[in-house]
């Protein structure tokens, strides 16, 4: 297998594509034989130029599920608005039970966020950021609200033209 065609744990693929896996999860379930596991993966996927998405996806395997979040997660790419390496201002977002909290920070700051926030602002290009995560720690959660929390970012042009 050839570097440009692994994929997961931030590597890249032959798109291009910064894929990272946010996390695995093993559910039992059992049956008369025993156990019968199957695993969910949350997979973030970006182009480090503006572009991120995120998916979930679930099967037997581990690979076979972030494989599937992989596909989900390009099929929900959108494109966030930065100034510079930066967001243009401070934004909160909230997705059930997690709430995030982003800010802009100076130039050479580098991403200050942990949990589910740091893939998906690495893979979106972000280089300097402040981030906080209130409420829930649940990483799925987490990584949605920092995709409602992107989605809600306009420029300073833009804000000027719905004023006018």
């Amino acid at each position: 297998m050839s570097a440009m065609e692994r994929s997961s744990y931030g590597q890249p693929k032959g798109d291009g594509m910064d894929e990272r896996v946010v996390f695995v999860n093993r559910c039992a379930k059992v049956v008369k034989g025993g156990r019968r596991f199957s695993f969910s993966a949350v997979v973030v996927v970006g182009d480090r130029a503006g572009r991120v998405g995120f998916g979930f996806g679930k099967a037997n395997e581990v690979s076979e599920a972030i494989r599937k979040g992989g596909e989900a997660a390009r099929k929900s790419m959108m494109t966030i608005v930065m100034h510079g390496k930066t967001i243009p201002h401070e934004v909160c977002g909230a997705c059930d039970g997690g709430r995030v909290l982003l800010k802009p920070a100076p130039d050479g700051s580098g991403v200050i966020a942990g949990g589910g926030m740091r893939p998906v602002l690495e893979a979106a290009g972000v280089r300097d950021v402040i981030g906080k995560s209130l409420g829930s720690k649940n990483r799925l959660n987490v990584v949605k609200a920092t995709m409602v929390s992107l989605q809600k970012l306009r420029s300073a042009e833009h804000i000027a033209a719905a004023r006018a």
